[in-house]
């Protein structure tokens, strides 16, 4: 687009081919006992790989996405080498969020991204190119210290929390308020013992001029009311007389001031979230490194952990109960232990070893009902539940001895037809009845994946049972020469020819635990331009 105000950097318009690879359950990981249907899922591998392999499935499906990426800072920590080379941090981030993206519901779905001021004004211009800047909902401020810090020239006290939506208006409409504090609270008194309980006096006057809002109004000590100057009454006259009638007009200590209505603290449905999240409020990194002692012990400390709390305002705000929640960087299992507690479905994805380690053995306990910290208490939570654990499947493209692309030995039949469905962008969901229709893509668009040689007499078979109409692919190891221009409603491809030029295989991740950058020679362009 013409004009367009874009982020650019060295390497950005370098493509990331990413194989897409089928998840595979581990019966033995997963834990569904007290829940034999679960959905939930917590996705060991690298999260590009893992969230190419949901992109189909899961398109437009996911209500809120919370994501902790490395933050650049140029620290290495024991669980993330996060030192990373600035532009080869934004190759990195930037295919993952265009997935992401994806991946959110139409209507009113919405990602939040935890950041610091490293990559903070990077990220938000990113996210404005690939989302929208219309989308931009908040830039939230995370109190994430309570004490004083002393070692820097002007002390880091806080993290952002960047949010986007899908449709800015209808997550508006349907985004939750939060619970009032008892000290936003205390403007509510109850001085006459109302037994409706504590209330507050709103003035009954708005904005405007309709003439079926200015009538007279005597107060029980005699003085004649009219809305001010340039304002008319909030009500029409019948309603104001039901309201008084109901006991929710005052008129202040004297009975004779100017009328307000009687709002009630039980009517209240909340309060709008602001950008500004107090440590008081949302708990800062020392109440997340002691849930974390508290579940792994002091020797098994995950560096970088977000408290349950701010993962339970932002899950509560963004989601309901039922809907899928998705965390792509899930580091000690945070975002899943709250989603499962709160009652909502979740996706998780960790590379790597802490996801055995930290993410499946805190939900283990949450299901257990071992869990007392955190959310579980505010959550009402007392156990049950249950999450299926999947790997990536092996690349599907091998080389052999002499260099040449051959199909994965690893891989089955069914494997290797659901594999080449989702390279190829289908749905893989074999028929019943009819062998060659393994996957479907657009209507009437059939993919046959099969590993056998191809005959004329074998594919004349298939053709008498193709209704007018149908087309159909068909993926294979080999086939008679002229085969492939014989049927005009059938089209004939080699396996690995058909898939090596959209793809890098092998590949086992695109994480950004990078310890080297790469280095530039100087006659390069500065990758920070």
């Amino acid at each position: 687009m013409a004009n367009k105000l874009e982020l650019t950097w060295f390497g950005k318009e370098e493509p990331i081919k990413i194989e897409p690879r089928l998840l595979i359950e581990q019966p033995e990981l997963s834990n569904t006992g007290a829940d034999p249907d679960t959905t939930n899922m917590l996705i060991h591998g690298d999260n590009l790989l893992a969230l190419k392999a949901l992109e189909s499935k899961f398109a437009g499906q996911i209500k809120c996405i919370y994501i902790d990426p490395p933050y650049n800072i140029g620290a290495a920590f024991e669980h993330y080498d996060d030192n990373l080379e600035h532009s080869l941090w934004l190759s990195l981030i930037r295919p993952r969020l265009e997935i992401l993206w994806s991946l959110l519901d139409k209507e009113a779905g919405s990602i939040w991204i935890s950041i610091d001021d490293n990559e903070q004004a990077y990220m938000r211009v990113l996210c404005d190119e690939l989302f929208g800047r219309h989308n931009f909902v908040a830039q939230i401020v995370w109190q994430k210290r309570y004490s004083r810090e002393n070692r820097e020239a002007i002390g880091d006290v806080h993290e952002y929390i960047i949010v986007y939506a899908k449709n800015k208006e209808i997550f508006k409409l349907q985004r939750n308020r939060l619970p009032m504090s008892e000290e936003q609270a205390k403007i509510y008194k109850n001085p006459n013992n109302d037994p409706r309980g504590r209330w507050r006096p709103v003035p009954m006057t708005a904005q405007g001029y309709r003439p079926n809002q200015m009538y007279p109004i005597t107060a029980p000590g005699g003085a004649v009311h009219y809305p001010p100057a340039g304002r008319c009454w909030s009500t029409i006259e019948s309603e104001f007389k039901k309201l008084l009638a109901d006991g929710r007009i005052y008129f202040g200590k004297d009975n004779n001031s100017q009328p307000n209505t009687i709002r009630y603290l039980s009517e209240v449905p909340g309060v709008a979230p602001w950008t500004w999240w107090p440590s008081d409020e949302v708990g800062h990194t020392d109440s997340a490194k002691k849930e974390i002692m508290a579940l792994f012990g002091n020797d098994n400390i995950f560096d970088t952990p977000k408290p349950e709390t701010l993962l339970e305002r932002i899950i509560h705000i963004a989601s309901n109960p039922g809907d899928l929640v998705l965390d792509s960087f899930l580091g000690s299992g945070t975002t899943a232990a709250v989603a499962h507690k709160m009652g909502r479905h979740y996706i998780g994805i960790e590379m790597g070893n802490h996801a055995y380690t930290h993410c499946k053995v805190r939900l283990d306990k949450v299901i257990a009902g071992e869990d007392t910290g955190g959310v579980t208490k505010s959550a009402g939570w007392q156990g049950g539940g249950g999450y299926r654990f999947y790997e990536l499947a092996p690349t599907l493209i091998n080389e052999d001895a002499f260099g040449e692309a051959v199909i994965n030995p690893d891989y089955d039949a069914a494997m290797l037809a659901a594999a080449v469905a989702l390279h190829e962008g289908f749905t893989y969901r074999p028929d019943t009845s009819l062998f060659w229709k393994q996957s479907t893509g657009n209507e009437n668009s059939y993919l046959f994946v099969t590993t056998r040689h191809l005959t004329g007499a074998f594919l004349d078979s298939i053709r008498n049972t193709m209704e007018e109409g149908e087309y159909l692919i068909i993926a294979c190891r080999s086939y008679d020469g002229g085969l492939d221009k014989a049927y005009g409603n059938i089209t004939i491809k080699k396996i690995p020819q058909m898939l090596l030029s959209r793809c890098e295989f092998g590949r086992e991740n695109y994480n950004l635990n990078i310890v080297h950058p790469p280095v530039y020679d100087d006659e390069e362009v500065d990758p920070d331009e």
